[in-house]
């Protein structure tokens, strides 16, 4: 824990540094107003001390106690300036530190690899973002107006009790070391409830997101008491937790109780020895009890502060775990942008494997000439889709290279290889954003008479100009407003726009009903048009067209060639159009 605390504040101070300005006008707003705090009790002290030794009649001493009334106002004045000047400081600085370390983790999250979003909850991954942000804004809440506060206020009334008698300053400076060591031990054994707790919180929601982003699974495969008695049993961990740190609180609580009791009445009883000897005034006992209650209401605070802050840095943790996870796929050192004159692709003897154990491709060949529009075919879980992906630098090559134009994808930047290539997805998801937003992704210089002419071309100018809102109809998350065939007919229009050299089309028509997939098909044809295409396909009547079709099995290159040569050879794919054209029949 220590040394990931570490890591989540000097996060923080690269942000904090940006703005010293208004951070040091607040720690010298909270500085000023601390002293006054100390000042006050010994004007009062002087206050009392006239008031108790003379008689109303004396008009003197009555304008003496006007007089001190007067600094006690100018005094308690500044103080109230100091932590308004303290306010307006801290409310500048946090408001741009939290909006930029709202930018950083979302900058950040963002370049993490496929892999890492699907080993993680969306749910999961947002709350790690809004607790990284409150931490921050909370410890500088703590740190501005309580922690300095404490310091100031405590050292402050320190040296005047030693200047009144050794012995008080001595006896408060020993109570708060006990005082202090006991809330120091207690928070650090609680600490590790106080983790899981967070960590069970966190589970919790991420339940809870799985269940709602997966509903109609949940509906239509009767799993509503399966997953509410897993949503029980989470809820359930994090109430236990939850619980026993509230009880070890209440407990600490009732301990500190204690020791303030005992340094309110230890301190009156020093003073009634003073007193007795006639050291201490009526005044003198004023400012012991002022002081008293400054020091109790500082101290009282600090085991809810640092129990705070230790939760707040357990709050941190898991965003901050994101940041030390380093990038699986990243730009190389000196990496030059992709120039693709051509469009030529080649797998050359690439090897992948899913942990390490797990093999998908094996020594595969691919050369797709540039301009060649090829299919790649074959049982599910052959490779098609990992093909795809490892040309798109979504996973890493376990072995071999693959080049576009000459140039090995993984000596080039990740950007400039991905505006190289169009992908239209199996499922598109769309944001939730408008049409004219979702087909302009690519492209988001264009006008609306491109927005139209692409999706005209991609045959869903039709259905949008059915909303009422036309293009400027918002989709719903995930694109859940539209037909499955409807957004893909988007996705389409966004590769249209787009407008890459290299197209890549992962069953880009598998949702969509005949008459559509004719129209689309007709689209395709004009779209591919000076481009390398690549296409995956199950139904094998979409790629009759493609120069050449491979079929993959097992990771490998079992047949290329032709619609009508693999026909002949009466192999895999033969067999596989004659399952489909009988079931067609």
């Amino acid at each position: 824990m220590q040394n990931l605390t570490k890591q989540t504040l000097e996060i923080y101070w690269q942000h904090i540094k940006k703005y010293p300005k208004a951070i040091i006008l607040a720690i010298f707003g909270v500085t000023i107003a601390s002293i006054t705090n100390v000042l006050s009790p010994l004007f009062f002290k002087n206050f009392f001390d006239v008031l108790s030794q003379h008689l109303p009649s004396n008009t003197n001493d009555y304008f003496i106690l006007v007089q001190i009334l007067i600094i006690i106002a100018i005094i308690e004045f500044i103080g109230w300036a100091a932590w308004r000047i303290t306010d307006f400081s801290a409310s500048f600085f946090q408001s741009h530190i939290i909006r930029d370390l709202s930018d950083t983790c979302f900058a950040y999250l963002h370049k993490h690899s496929t892999t890492f979003f699907h080993n993680n909850f969306v749910g999961s991954l947002t709350k790690r973002v809004n607790r990284f942000t409150r931490a921050f804004e909370s410890l500088s809440d703590r740190f501005i107006y309580n922690i300095l506060q404490m310091v100031l206020n405590i050292a402050g009334i320190t040296m005047v009790l030693f200047f009144k008698d050794w012995r008080m300053g001595l006896g408060l400076t020993v109570w708060i070391v006990i005082f202090m060591a006991i809330n120091w031990w207690f928070v650090n054994f609680k600490l590790p409830y106080d983790i899981e707790r967070s960590k069970a919180d966190t589970a919790t929601t991420g339940v809870l997101a799985d269940t709602i982003t997966n509903q109609i699974n949940v509906k239509l495969f009767g799993g509503y008491e399966r997953e509410k008695k897993r949503y029980s049993k989470t809820t359930e961990k994090l109430r236990y937790l939850r619980q026993l740190t509230w009880y070890m609180g209440s407990t600490f609580f009732a301990v500190q109780g204690l020791l303030t009791l005992v340094l309110e009445i230890g301190l009156l009883f020093l003073g009634l020895y003073f007193w007795k000897l006639g050291k201490f005034t009526v005044g003198d006992f004023v400012l012991i009890q002022s002081y008293t209650i400054i020091v109790l209401l500082r101290l009282w605070d600090v085991g809810r502060i640092i129990q705070h802050i230790y939760e707040d840095l357990s709050e941190a943790r898991e965003m901050t775990e994101i940041f030390l996870t380093e990038y699986e796929i990243t730009d190389p050192l000196n990496a030059k942008k992709l120039k693709v004159t051509n469009g030529q692709i080649e797998f050359n003897d690439v090897s992948f494997y899913y942990h390490s154990t797990r093999p998908i491709l094996k020594n595969f060949n691919l050369n797709i000439k540039p301009l060649e529009k090829v299919a790649l075919v074959g049982p599910s879980g052959a490779g098609k889709s990992t093909i795809v992906k490892l040309l798109l630098r979504l996973h890493d090559l376990s072995e071999g290279e693959i080049k576009i134009d000459g140039q090995p994808i993984n000596k080039v930047t990740l950007n400039s290889l991905w505006n190289t290539v169009s992908l239209v997805p199996q499922d598109p998801i769309l944001f939730h954003r408008s049409l004219a937003d979702n087909i302009s992704y690519g492209h988001p210089e264009a006008k609306l008479k491109d927005i139209i002419k692409a999706a005209k071309l991609a045959h869903c100018h039709e259905f949008i100009n059915g909303f009422p809102e036309k293009y400027d109809t918002f989709v719903g998350e995930r694109g859940i407003k539209l037909s499955g065939g409807e957004r893909q007919r988007v996705a389409i229009a966004r590769a249209i726009l787009h407008n890459a050299p290299i197209l890549v089309l992962d069953e880009a028509t598998s949702s969509l009903d005949s008459e559509s997939e004719k129209l689309i098909q007709d689209a395709l044809l004009n779209l591919i048009k000076g481009k390398t295409v690549v296409v995956i396909a199950h139904r094998l009547s979409t790629i009759m067209k493609m120069d050449r079709i491979i079929v993959v099995a097992n990771g490998k290159i079992v047949e290329e060639g032709t619609h009508k040569k693999l026909l002949k050879k009466k192999g895999l794919y033969s067999r596989h159009w004659q399952v489909q054209a009988g079931g067609f029949a």
